[in-house]
């Protein structure tokens, strides 16, 4: 989709065009399978890879347009945040050293991309969700100012008609409401591509499914999202939900998210698959189409499909079966979405030679699986992953057997005679696969986030923390090391952002509140339980209208009728209030100069959280 001028779909006219080159896609792709037009060989390989870019503060930097256009090579294109890029690496043959030819080509684009991105003081981040982003970071003013992204946006919204509802619970719980689909730019992954033989199709995408679980669990990189703790891979639940085109109103019928697993094993034939997605999912988009592609099959010519690539870039299975050309000679293959960026250009490549290797060593056993195993074990086995990551426990052939033991036992093995099966060298296959084996033994992306967040928000504000581990995470990966061999940080780990620090950085966010109908006494009791001197009175909407100070309530302790009363009659209506995003100097100016020890923070209008006295002392 993104070399295409796309435009809304806004009339019968239009539509009925781009159906009639959607439809005429599909009986040209039946034809090509048909004549036997699809290259069966060679296998090749190829990947996507997605990334973040900060600034000095490690906080996103929203400059992906100038980077773009400094680094002026054609395998970088943007993504829906502008602080985002993606780099696509050139399709390889799957034999010899080519996981250690693509890793090369990998690291040789993202040191561009680093060279031209620190002449303007931005670093490059390889992780599935950036941990510093905030609310922030998802406005609409943040999304790339390309064409196709509003276009999408704007579509997105119009059949939904209302505001994307985001619940996630994990350690923590995320409920948000949010108007666009930049929710979307929180996830970066690390795309990746296996050509598929048109004749074996059916069966290895349900193998494909079938190992998503287990592969999934090792590779997880995505625990934090808005510094709440979620999912190992958060990205799963967070995008499945953040192009959601369906009202809430109809999530109790049949109708399926256009992010998501599926809800059978595939039994047709491979333009089965598309057409069950153009069934269930309506056309928003369209572009300009220069030929048909019935006739160019008809005279042995080779069609891009646009019609149905376009479809196709607009529907998110987590495996996704894609249709293209390369030399002129057209092609089938399975795009894996599920797997996160980073941490390393070591662990992505990995990651890769595992996931390939399983995909070509599956056991004659395991053949037809969709005749042998339940669908809605698969899907469950996927979801256990993404919620818990190494620590999940799948149903396997019958029996529950956990992430380690799975993969330790059967996958490794499976990737080793898979890889070897197609002339992968050993050198290439023991080192990638290799690091596979350490990490199950130790830990992942997403281990080494949760917990080396937890010991920061031990000695440091949640905001700060974010920041920390994002300039922590950074430096690990410049060094290259496989996550399995890094160590947790320090106790006694300093916060570089001392002098840049605002008000998020020191305000409490755990914050008791009162409504103006509640009694003094249960104030008063309230303060004295949880050692607190200001209590913030908020309506239905979060807003703040009153502040109460134990100065307030403590002469109340013997005066019956006050403390029986309610708290409307003894608050503090006159409120000064500070946004998150001022320097603290300011927040101290303005206690001082109003002579109060307490000042609400606000956000879009609502209590975010409490700056008091006692916080300038510990900053």
């Amino acid at each position: 989709m993104g070399d295409l001028n796309i435009r809304k779909l806004n009339n019968k006219k239009e539509k009925a065009h781009y159906i009639h080159h959607l439809i005429n896609d599909i009986e040209a792709l039946e034809m090509m399978i048909d004549k036997g037009m699809i290259e069966e060989s060679p296998i090749r390989i190829g990947a996507e890879q997605e990334f973040c870019l900060v600034n000095k503060n490690f906080l996103p930097d929203n400059n992906a347009m100038a980077v773009l256009k400094a680094i002026n090579d054609h395998h970088f294109t943007t993504e829906i945040g502008n602080y985002n890029l993606e780099a696509n690496l050139d399709p390889i043959e799957l034999k010899g050293n080519c996981f250690s030819e693509l890793h090369t080509q990998l690291d040789k684009l993202l040191n561009k991309a680093k060279a031209v991105a620190s002449k303007m003081g931005t670093k490059i981040i390889l992780t599935g969700i950036l941990p510093s982003l905030t609310l922030d970071s998802i406005t609409e003013d943040k999304m790339t100012p390309i064409k196709r992204y509003k276009v999408l946006n704007e579509a997105v919204k119009k059949t939904r008609k209302q505001d994307f509802s985001i619940h996630i619970r994990g350690a923590d719980e995320l409920n948000l409401l949010h108007d666009s689909v930049m929710l979307e730019g929180c996830n970066t992954s690390f795309q990746m591509h296996l050509q598929i033989n048109p004749k074996t199709f059916i069966d290895s995408y349900n193998w494909a499914q079938a190992i998503s679980g287990p592969i999934l669990s090792v590779c997880a990189n995505s625990p934090i999202l808005f510094g709440k703790e979620l999912w190992s891979e958060t990205r799963i639940a967070l995008f499945t939900q953040s192009v959601d085109t369906r009202a809430n109103s109809f999530l109790l019928n049949e109708k399926q998210s256009r992010v998501s697993f599926g809800n059978d094993w595939q039994t047709g034939s491979i333009t089965d698959i598309f057409k069950d997605n153009i069934s269930r999912f309506r056309s928003f988009i369209s572009t300009d189409f220069m030929r048909d592609s019935l006739e160019m099959v008809q005279n042995n010519e080779t069609p891009k499909l646009s019609a149905l690539n376009l479809h196709n870039g607009t529907v998110y299975p987590w495996n996704r079966v894609c249709y293209g050309t390369g030399n002129g000679n057209p092609h089938l293959r399975i795009e894996n979405r599920y797997i996160p960026s980073g941490p390393t250009t070591r662990d992505e490549i990995a990651n890769m030679a595992l996931w390939v290797g399983a995909m070509l060593g599956q056991p004659k056993a395991y053949k037809n699986i969709h005749e042998k195993w339940d669908f809605k074990d698969v899907k469950t086995n996927f979801f256990n992953a993404a919620r818990y990551g190494m620590a999940a426990q799948f149903y396997w052939n019958g029996k529950y057997v956990s992430s380690l033991d799975l993969v330790q036992n059967e996958l490794l093995p499976m990737a080793y005679r898979g890889l070897y099966s197609v002339g992968i060298s050993p050198k290439d296959a023991e080192y990638y696969l290799g690091i596979i084996e350490n990490r199950i033994t130790s830990l992942n992306g997403a281990e080494w986030l949760t917990r080396n967040y937890r010991h920061l928000k031990t000695t440091h504000n949640r905001y700060e923390a974010m920041q920390i581990l994002t300039a922590k995470l950074y430096e690990k990966q410049e060094k290259g090391y496989p996550v399995s061999t890094w160590n947790r940080l320090k106790t006694n780990t300093d916060s570089p952002f001392k002098d840049s620090r605002t008000v998020k950085h020191i305000m409490n966010t755990d914050i008791f509140s009162v409504d103006k109908n509640d009694s003094v006494e249960l104030v008063l009791h309230i303060m004295k339980w949880k050692n607190i001197h200001h209590m913030p009175v908020i309506d239905a909407h979060r807003k703040i209208i009153g502040i109460i100070s134990w100065t307030d309530i403590k002469d109340c302790l013997n005066n019956a009728e006050v403390l029986h009363g309610s708290v409307k009659k003894i608050m503090n209506t006159n409120i000064v209030s500070i946004t998150e995003n001022k320097p603290i100097e300011e927040a101290k100016r303005l206690m001082k100069t109003h002579n109060i020890s307490c000042l609400p923070v606000i956000k879009y209008d609502k209590l975010n959280g409490l700056i008091t006295l006692k916080d300038f002392d510990e900053c």
